[in-house]
């Protein structure tokens, strides 16, 4: 297991989509948004919370990316370590992925890659 990191994911979402991170909240810089170009639909989050806010016992600041996942995957994972209810997103539809070393690397951009394709803009079948 490696340690990524907010750049590491910035870089991927980049490399793989061509899509740079926006920061809507000038008061909140840390917090930047991973959405498709097309749609303007969100498919991660990263930011900066206290530890607390996602059920670790201290304050110190960590990096989480929440992810939207499908429900059934959501429930799953809530219950593996590195995972928490998504903060500040509907908990039904949307992971936190705490950037702490204990998801491993590939598992974090497999849920990255889920979560853009869950909110890609699809065609109709007859505009194919």
């Amino acid at each position: 297991m490696g340690l990524v990191n907010r750049e590491d994911i910035k870089n991927y979402v980049f490399e793989t989509y061509g899509l740079k991170a926006v920061q809507p909240w000038p008061e909140t810089p840390n917090n930047e948004v991973l959405r498709h170009d097309s749609n303007k639909k969100w498919f991660g989050i990263l930011m900066d919370i206290p530890g607390r806010k996602v059920g670790l016992s201290s304050d110190e600041v960590i990096d989480v990316l929440n992810v939207k996942c499908d429900p059934q995957m959501t429930a799953l994972l809530k219950s593996q370590p590195g995972f928490a209810p998504a903060y500040h997103m509907n908990k039904v539809h949307w992971i936190s992925i705490l950037l702490t070393g204990s998801v491993p690397d590939e598992t974090i951009y497999q849920l990255l890659d889920f979560s853009y394709d869950l909110t890609v803009r699809r065609r109709a079948k007859g505009n194919m």
